[in-house]
């Protein structure tokens, strides 16, 4: 058995190269060789006679760190399972298609307003049905795009001059209205679920931002989360069909824990530095137990 680690071409960083390679030195400690591979290095073609990845040594399966969504379906016609699939990696990259999935399956969310529709280049813009819609939460708000990561494209809005403002500016975007949960101000959790368990988490805390994302300044500590909190992160990883997940967890107003957001590329360096948790080892042995089914 040996797999491949996809990773972006173009995110050769350290900092994003941190997950291929763990996962590739726990492969090696479980003696299966894994190949890293840039996405944009992977010769592939689609003609009348099918689908080809011009390789003699196609993977037994593939650690799809990345959000190529047309590379990973190719992998999956070809048959080779891919850890996390690519409609887990399409659901989790659009946060308006993943909270249609969380509602789904009734995990608690904040209240979520999808915007509709508008399709770039148009100039009308209906000021009154954005007023409309944000009516039905309360200031402040946040707004999301649909596509972010580290907390970026994140907003907290306090009026509705403030919304229609951001709005006119992403409006040919997908975003979402979103309930404010004032009492998780600066603090969240992250769980990091592999198959039906909580492997390990984090809190995570901001004294100068509503958003605890650790690239937004937020100091991190390892958390030992209660049995709710974990149910609640394994409900959620499973509502968009994850192998493992990174899920941010609220406090809510009446200490019931709240979802935020899944991430399927969640990376794995803070949790090793603060737990001594080392996430690819745990992942290989998902793999290796799937594999062996």
């Amino acid at each position: 058995m040996h797999g491949w680690v996809i990773y972006n071409g173009h995110l050769a960083t350290d900092a994003f190269l941190q997950f291929p390679r763990a996962i590739q030195e726990a492969g090696r400690r479980n003696n299966i060789p894994i190949t890293l591979q840039a996405n944009d290095q992977i010769p592939y073609q689609l003609d009348g006679q099918g689908i080809s990845i011009k390789t003699d040594d196609l993977p037994d399966f593939v650690v799809f760190n990345d959000k190529d969504i047309a590379l990973a379906r190719t992998f999956e016609m070809l048959g080779i399972p891919l850890y996390n699939s690519a409609e887990t990696i399409a659901n989790c990259d659009n946060k308006v298609i993943m909270y249609q999935y969380l509602a789904k399956q009734k995990v608690p969310i904040p209240k979520t307003i999808i915007a509709p529709k508008v399709f770039s280049g148009i100039n009308e813009f209906h000021r009154a049905r954005y007023i409309q819609l944000a009516e039905q939460l309360s200031y402040p708000m946040v707004i999301k795009e649909g596509h972010g990561s580290f907390g970026e494209q994140v907003y907290l809005v306090k009026n509705h001059d403030e919304m229609l403002s951001l709005v006119e500016t992403i409006k040919d975007r997908p975003f979402v209205f979103q309930e404010y949960i004032q009492s998780s101000y600066g603090r969240d959790i992250r769980l990091f679920v592999v198959g039906s368990k909580v492997v390990a988490s984090l809190k995570r805390t901001s004294s100068h931002d509503f958003r605890a994302n650790v690239y937004q300044g937020s100091t991190i500590e390892a958390y030992q989360p209660t049995e709710q909190e974990q149910a609640l992160a394994i409900q959620a990883s499973h509502a968009v069909g994850a192998h493992y997940a990174g899920v941010d967890l609220l406090f809510g107003a009446d200490h019931q824990p709240i979802v935020c957001e899944v991430n399927t590329n969640a990376h794995i360096g803070n949790i090793l530095q603060h737990t001594g948790i080392n996430m690819a080892d745990v992942i290989i042995h998902e793999i290796m137990t799937q594999q062996t089914d």
